[in-house]
């Protein structure tokens, strides 16, 4: 199906070093139009650091990261302005602001006033607990609704690509489950490519339509979530299955 297709989003060959460790040693992947595609692996494994790479927070050794066949620029608001953003591991909202100021905050590359409140509406039907905490300060939120703000900020530059690190850390089953289904409307309503990375490894297969499996840096298998969710080396290493 994907082979006929353009990809939005490829990473080629990608290495990225932390002084003497390579965290990357020349992964590649791609995101197609509509679809969401898992990168699931242990921690360390590499997952974060792709996801750093292509918002330009860290740097590459070599390989490219394109967009619609375009290098993507080296700097992170130049990677958001040209339509890739990220919800980030630990959601990092701007804590003392509020959330409707959180929100504004996501908004930086548009000037389009009637826009960005359109998009606070669409946050908010997405969220609805984000509208009933409109005026509170981010920093009271709860850790769920704090995942919540941090999509809906990076929603909020109406990206083409949007980027997860680790969406359901530290949250509690009801709120990730919660969380995944208005992701699955995200890309079911909007149209919008995913790409996430994720330690809870059941849950990003049972999300997306593709995934990859990342190991030392090394993207070691690919193929279909449904496929790999059903894989008995998958399961054993990374879903809790047994030999």
């Amino acid at each position: 199906m994907t082979e006929a297709r353009t990809p939005i989003l490829a990473v080629r060959d990608l290495v990225v070093r932390y002084g003497a460790i390579q965290a990357l040693k020349g992964a590649s992947l791609d995101v197609y139009p509509g679809e969401i595609v898992a990168v699931i692996g242990a921690n360390g494994a590499g997952k974060s650091t792709m996801m750093n790479a292509i918002m330009g927070d860290v740097p590459r050794v070599s390989g490219e990261i394109l967009l619609d066949g375009r290098a993507l620029p080296a700097k992170s608001f130049q990677v958001v302005s040209a339509g890739v953003s990220i919800s980030p591991e630990g959601r990092k909202v701007f804590a003392p602001l509020t959330v409707l100021e959180n929100l504004d905050m996501g908004a930086f590359p548009l000037s389009d006033k009637a826009e960005i409140e359109h998009l606070k509406q669409s946050v908010f039907e997405l969220f609805p607990r984000l509208l009933e905490r409109k005026n509170q300060y981010a920093g009271t939120l709860s850790g769920g609704e704090q995942q919540m703000l941090a999509i809906g900020r990076a929603l909020m530059a109406r990206p083409r690509v949007l980027l997860l690190d680790e969406p359901s850390l530290g949250l509690a089953p009801i709120i990730i489950n919660e969380i995944f289904k208005e992701l699955t409307e995200i890309n079911r309503k909007l149209g919008m490519a995913i790409l996430i990375v994720e330690q809870n490894a059941k849950k990003a297969l049972q999300l997306s339509h593709r995934a990859y499996v990342i190991q030392t840096g090394t993207i070691i298998m690919e193929g279909r979530s449904e496929d790999l969710l059903h894989n008995p080396e998958i399961e054993e290493a990374y879903l809790g299955g047994k030999k």
